[in-house]
């Protein structure tokens, strides 16, 4: 089944992601064991954190730019290459695989890592030449993922975008939630419950507090 249809009798769950930021992985965890215990089905959709920025660079700390200048577009394109030479299912085995190699195992967003994500989904070992693609075969395609995503939100939140069908059948849409470590079996399911709880209310704004911890971003 392709990732843009949904079995029936589950409700279809947007999910844009960007596979360097290692608070979208964090959520992406935590929507994958909401999976396991409400009646969702997660559609892996690709956003950029590179594409977002591009236009307020000169507004960043110099570490940020030179992340974004030199790591974030290699894993962004090899996500969005496979996804358009073999569909729409192997975003998500690909996002984790990714995921697991740059953010769990330390081994960060480099070449090899990549091409070593590619080898445990079995795609082709070809797919690594895009990554130093600087005129990308699939740069329309990327961005208008992107778009679509970032336009439900707005231009002022990031990576993850989540968007749900709401009770009229228009989508409710939400940045986050930023949550680390990933809540697992009812307590994700309480906090997805809660989620879309507020999320449904019309007006709703942010909800945040001190962040006293988060995800160890060294190695990107």
């Amino acid at each position: 089944m392709s990732e843009t249809e949904t079995t029936p009798g589950r409700t279809p769950v947007d999910f844009w992601f960007d596979p360097l930021c290692p608070w979208a992985w964090m959520t992406s965890r935590w929507v994958l064991e909401v999976e396991k215990v409400r009646d969702i089905e997660v559609r892996w959709h690709v956003m950029s954190l590179a594409v977002l920025n591009e236009d307020r660079l000169e507004e960043l700390p110099d570490e940020y730019r030179e992340m974004l200048a030199t790591k974030a577009w290699k894993p962004v394109r090899v996500v969005t290459a496979a996804w358009q030479k073999h569909g729409d299912d192997v975003l998500g085995p690909l996002y984790t695989a990714l995921g697991t190699r740059i953010h769990n195992d330390g081994e960060g967003p480099t070449v090899e890592a990549i091409a070593a994500a590619l080898a445990d989904v079995g795609l082709p070992a070809d797919l690594i030449e895009y990554a130093d693609q600087e005129d990308f075969e699939f740069d329309a395609e990327l961005r208008a993922s992107h778009k679509e995503g970032i336009e439900k939100v707005g231009q002022d939140v990031g990576t993850p975008v989540i968007a749900v069908p709401g009770p009229d059948g228009e989508q409710i849409a939400f940045f986050g939630p930023v949550v680390t470590p990933a809540p697992r079996g009812e307590e994700a399911a309480r906090l997805w419950d809660g989620t879309l709880a507020v999320a449904s209310v019309p007006g709703f704004y942010e909800i945040k507090r001190t962040r006293t911890k988060g995800p160890d971003f060294s190695n990107l």
